[in-house]
């Protein structure tokens, strides 16, 4: 295993924020290509870009270039799915606009990496160099090996969030049948009903009242009182 994998295998996935993983990977990476002077990671959301991550404010401030104009070879490898290398700013002629106002920043070299993911990508690791023809393709290959373990914590985490956003969804589903059961169950003791009829007396102060029937469950239960 490479000192790059044993790196990258250190970080955890599961016990801490997607954040804090993902920034540990962005200094990892920073430091794995040698004239990297600053990283970011860009996810997409639909169309939309945003920076998770960056070392460097140079990296945040060339990825904010780009997202206020829509386009930029950070965006362009996270869309398409490309390994973009530019290899000078000042003469590159594919984004002529945003690769000036980088230049004036100090950008004058970058690298950027899509986030492969099941045949999709979702995102893109960005490189920057403060010199002109800072990447190899020895920096290519490094910087390619980072953005599929960053695809993966990504996905995983999405998946993560997912699951536990259909756990809590079922358990308030669970919550809400439980309290209308006792509901249906003290106005069948009071007015010697059938559960359907009960139903439909909850149903009906629902919509009198404009008052979700879970509410109305909860006040009956508590108060002995339909609304």
């Amino acid at each position: 295993m490479s000192a790059l994998s044993e790196s990258l295998a250190s970080v955890s996935l599961g016990d801490v924020p997607l954040a804090q993983s993902l920034s540990r990977v962005t200094e990892i990476a920073r430091s794995a290509i040698p004239h990297t002077e600053a990283t970011s990671i860009t996810l997409m959301r639909g169309n939309d870009p945003f920076t998770v991550s960056y070392s460097g404010q140079l990296a945040s401030d060339a990825d904010e270039l780009q997202y206020q104009r829509g386009y930029g070879p950070c965006m362009d490898a996270a869309r398409a799915g490309l390994t973009l290398v530019v290899h000078d700013m000042s003469t590159d002629d594919r984004w002529p606009d945003y690769a000036r106002q980088a230049a004036e920043r100090g950008a004058l070299s970058s690298l950027s990496v899509p986030l492969p993911f099941q045949g999709a990508t979702i995102g893109g690791l960005n490189n920057y160099a403060t010199t002109r023809k800072a990447f190899s393709d020895e920096d290519v290959a490094v910087a390619e090996e980072v953005a599929a373990f960053v695809a993966i914590a990504v996905a995983n985490a999405d998946a993560m969030a997912r699951a536990v956003d259909t756990a809590e969804q079922m358990r308030t589903a669970m919550a809400s049948r439980a309290v209308i059961e006792q509901a249906k169950g003290v106005l069948m003791e009071r007015h010697k009903v059938t559960p359907e009829d009960a139903f439909t007396m909850l149903t009906h102060a629902s919509q009198r009242t404009n008052t979700k029937l879970r509410t109305i469950a909860e006040t009956l239960v508590f108060t002995g009182q339909l609304p």
